[in-house]
């Protein structure tokens, strides 16, 4: 497909591909917040054990991600996208259909596999491949979507719990990805051209990584237990430190628009920036937040709530945009699955850890935590802009 024609279908393709990816958070990451109870209860489970089963996907899919990235460099994200669809459709299918914890562990190791070839980093490698370094935008314009995606997935669940049972919801979401996620992801997204040729990293470390990804697997590591253990955990925070639970509910809510604001924002101010600035910025965010919460305790909730939205909603456009400001378009899709596996370590720890420090240490320790974490992921991506800037002062 020429150029031109690529540019002009723009705006189809990022809408289509946040219509599926907000459908591929709605009906996978977002479904054990409201499916758990009634899983559990149907099949005798302890929550212990569907949160266990549920974190083996995340790391499951951390495993895949980067042959999801390779297949995506080589032949463009569009089939794969589309096969991802079919793959969610059948581990709901098995969800429905589970009697046990055997079954019920086979049916999220399929939907792990799904989310490691479906989710952002196969959205943002499809649209990188597509655009080269002009993906940005189109980054941006997808997370804008899919930042609603627990908005509009968690009352959807709850709807179809209600009218079809648990069973029939997860059959309910399966026909959505053959119907809607399916056709849209394999006709309305672009071909993509052939891969612009590799090139071999210069910033190599002692085992051949380069120091540049280091970093930046750590960052991104550090932050996404943050913002998965705040996502778990960010209403018992609020409680604990002297709020009603209402109010506790009602800051927390705060989240998701913070993080759409937060990135429209960024596409209106930021797009000419550095994505080191975005995300610098937004790891600094959390940790100013949480102070102001840890000593003046719930009646700052929702400012601090608004502080750690906005980090989070940028630092997911800044795990799409970074790879491709310091590496280039090419090898992209490996380079993202490769750095996303440890965040997916992280990732499906990170509720049961953090339950631990919250429960035996309290809530301030916990925000300490949390705080130190993003601090360091500040300082890193700050060491990261000085090795960049003395890079480029030393090509010139």
């Amino acid at each position: 497909m020429k150029v031109a024609e690529l540019a002009r279908r723009r705006g189809v393709v990022i809408t289509t591909l946040g219509i599926t990816q907000t459908l591929a958070w709605g009906s996978t990451y977002y479904l054990p917040a409201v499916f758990a109870d009634p899983v559990c209860e149907a099949l005798g489970l302890s929550r212990a054990w569907f949160f266990g089963i549920f974190s083996g996907a995340l790391l499951l899919s951390g495993l895949v991600g980067p042959t999801a990235g390779r297949l995506i460099d080589t032949y463009g994200g569009r089939d794969v996208l589309a096969v991802s669809n079919l793959v969610f459709a059948a581990g709901l299918a098995l969800l429905a259909w589970a009697s046990g914890p055997v079954a019920l562990g086979l049916a999220w190791a399929v939907i792990g596999v799904g989310m490691g070839f479906g989710l952002y980093e196969a959205a943002f490698a499809t649209v990188t491949g597509l655009y080269g370094r002009d993906a940005r935008n189109a980054i941006t314009g997808i997370t804008l979507f899919a930042g609603f995606a627990s908005t509009v997935g968690w009352p959807a669940s709850a709807f179809m719990i209600d009218a079809l049972g648990w069973r029939g919801a997860c059959l309910a979401w399966a026909v959505l990805h053959l119907a809607v996620a399916l056709p849209l992801n394999r006709f309305l997204v672009a071909k993509a051209p052939p891969p612009p040729p590799a090139t071999a990293p210069a910033d190599a470390a002692p085992g051949g990584v380069p120091w540049t990804m280091v970093i930046l697997a750590a960052v991104f590591a550090a932050t996404t237990f943050v913002s998965t253990a705040m996502a778990t955990h960010l209403p018992r925070i609020i409680e604990a430190l002297g709020a009603a639970p209402t109010a506790a509910i009602f800051a927390a809510s705060l989240v998701g628009p913070a993080q759409v604001a937060a990135r429209v924002a960024e596409f209106a101010l930021l797009r000419k920036a550095s994505p080191l600035v975005t995300a610098q910025l937004a790891a600094g965010l959390h940790p100013v937040g949480a102070a102001l919460l840890a000593f003046l305790g719930p009646v700052v909730a929702v400012p601090f709530v608004l502080l750690h939205g906005a980090g989070n909603g940028l630092l997911t456009i800044a795990r799409g945009t970074l790879p491709l400001a310091l590496f280039g378009p090419a090898g992209y899709g490996l380079r993202t699955g490769l750095l996303a596996a440890p965040a997916r370590l992280l990732q499906g720890g990170a509720p049961l850890l953090f339950a631990l420090v919250l429960d035996t240490l309290g809530p301030r320790v916990a925000l300490l935590l949390s705080s130190t974490l993003t601090m360091l992921s500040l300082l890193a991506l700050l060491l990261l802009a000085s090795r960049t800037h003395d890079a480029r002062s030393i090509d010139s």
